[in-house]
């Protein structure tokens, strides 16, 4: 027996809690992400419910971003204070009630504020879930439940593309964000009643963490040139799954490439098991190969525009499988993404680790937030200036998707800086 095991096993490391705290936790994920991506499924209902245009639509996914991404750093520095007991518990109730309010809005402004809770809500899980790993898991097993974590947490999005699509046909807008509002209490009650920290006998929370000291560690988080080679990374690898899945994709499926509502369903499944098919494949690729993880990355983001490339100039619409070969292709963004923290937690210590996270996880929703609004800007603005007569005409539609290899592109020229710097302080074979 390797001789590691015994003090992993007497800190409760990798023992059948640890795999309890895991599942609830990933179970808060799973429903933030359902939560999270519900409005994408809704967005053709809500034009018709609130009667607003693309770009005024988009605010209610970019509030929602906007608010994800502006709370990260607090998050992560109230999770390494307070723990992700009480922070992800919190979460998922503020989603249950920002979920009702959207469910009775009868206005953009209401709904606004319930995608703002929502965000708000969203916010603190996936950060302080992450903080659970490393508290209950031996190294070697952290990146691939990172994986996991971020594969299992997306299934999420199957919530909203079957079920809960499905239920706003048959019932309508209230009794469908109902139902999503009662997954997100559960998960409250879950968290609130099974999560631990850390196993019995660790403390990992640091509870001298006042103002100062809170500034700090933030200053140092950010002086690190591996937390922003992680931001960076996260920035130009997520934006692009999250962009399609929580505002455009439904709408460039279905007026862009004219598919069905079962082909739509068929085409955004695929999408969550691509995640599942090739995550633990990258965990895998990331925990043996540290030093060539930005290639990696890199790499994934010069297929996903190929595959967006591919769509945008096929003549016409291109055949259904064309579209679900280049969507699967997209998907993996998402797992890609996690490749970010592993990054990130090899240049930060412990005691920072939920303050840095925070920081890299702003990177891909501020990308998300510049690519969903550039959409809808272009989309309102070729419709103003008669391109088009229909708003979500196919031309519009490659004009404005064609707009987001700008943030990839800046994305990339950050990594690459990022990089050197990294190299420069910790050696060449650093990144």
């Amino acid at each position: 027996m390797p001789s590691d095991r015994s003090p992993a096993h007497e800190l409760g490391k990798d023992s059948r809690r640890a795999y309890l705290v895991f599942a609830i936790g990933t179970f808060a994920y799973f429903s933030a992400v359902a939560q999270r991506t519900s409005f994408g499924v809704a967005s053709v209902d809500a034009a018709e419910r609130f009667g607003t245009a693309a770009s005024a639509l988009s605010m209610f996914s970019l509030m929602q971003v906007i608010v994800y991404a502006g709370l990260q750093i607090p998050v992560g520095v109230l999770v390494d204070r307070f723990g992700s007991r009480v922070m992800v518990a919190a979460g998922a109730l503020l989603m249950s009630v920002g979920q009702v309010q959207l469910a009775l809005a009868d206005t953009v402004g209401e709904g606004v504020v319930g995608r703002v809770l929502v965000g708000a809500g969203d916010a603190t899980t996936f950060v302080c879930v992450m903080r659970l790993i490393p508290a209950w898991f031996s190294a070697l097993r952290v990146p691939p439940l990172t994986q996991f974590l971020g594969v299992v947490g997306n299934v999420g999005q199957l919530v909203s593309v079957i079920p809960f699509a499905w239920l706003l046909e048959l019932s309508g807008w209230f009794p469908s964000f109902a139902a999503l509002a009662s997954l997100a209490l559960l998960a409250a009650v879950l968290a609130a009643t099974l999560l631990r920290n850390a196993p019995p006998g660790v403390e990992v929370l640091n509870r001298e963490l006042g103002l100062r000291r809170t500034g700090r560690v933030l200053r140092e988080s950010v002086a690190e040139p591996g937390t922003r080679l992680g931001f960076w990374v996260h920035f130009t690898t997520q934006f692009a799954g999250n962009t399609f899945v929580l505002m455009w994709g439904y709408p460039y499926l279905e007026y862009a490439q004219g598919l069905s509502d079962t082909m739509i369903s068929l085409v955004m499944t695929s999408f969550v098991l691509t995640n599942l098919a090739v995550a633990l494949g990258l965990g895998g690729l990331s925990a043996r190969h540290p030093h060539r993880r930005v290639r990696l990355c890199l790499g994934v983001t010069a297929v996903i525009f190929g595959a967006w490339t591919v769509l945008l100039v096929w003549p016409g619409t291109a055949p259904a499988p064309v579209v679900l070969a280049a969507v699967c292709v997209i998907a993996i963004s998402m797992p890609a993404s996690m490749i970010a923290f592993d990054i990130t937690r090899s240049f930060n210590p412990a005691r920072r680790s939920g303050t840095a996270t925070g920081i890299v996880n702003v990177g891909g929703f501020t990308a998300s937030v510049l690519a969903i609004f550039v959409t809808g800007l272009v989309l309102d603005v070729l419709h103003a200036a008669g391109f088009r007569d229909e708003l979500y005409a196919p031309d519009a539609f490659r004009i404005a998707i064609a707009a987001q290899f700008l943030v990839a592109a800046a994305g990339a020229t950050g990594v690459l800086a990022a990089a050197r710097r990294v190299r420069r302080r910790h050696g060449h074979d650093a990144a």
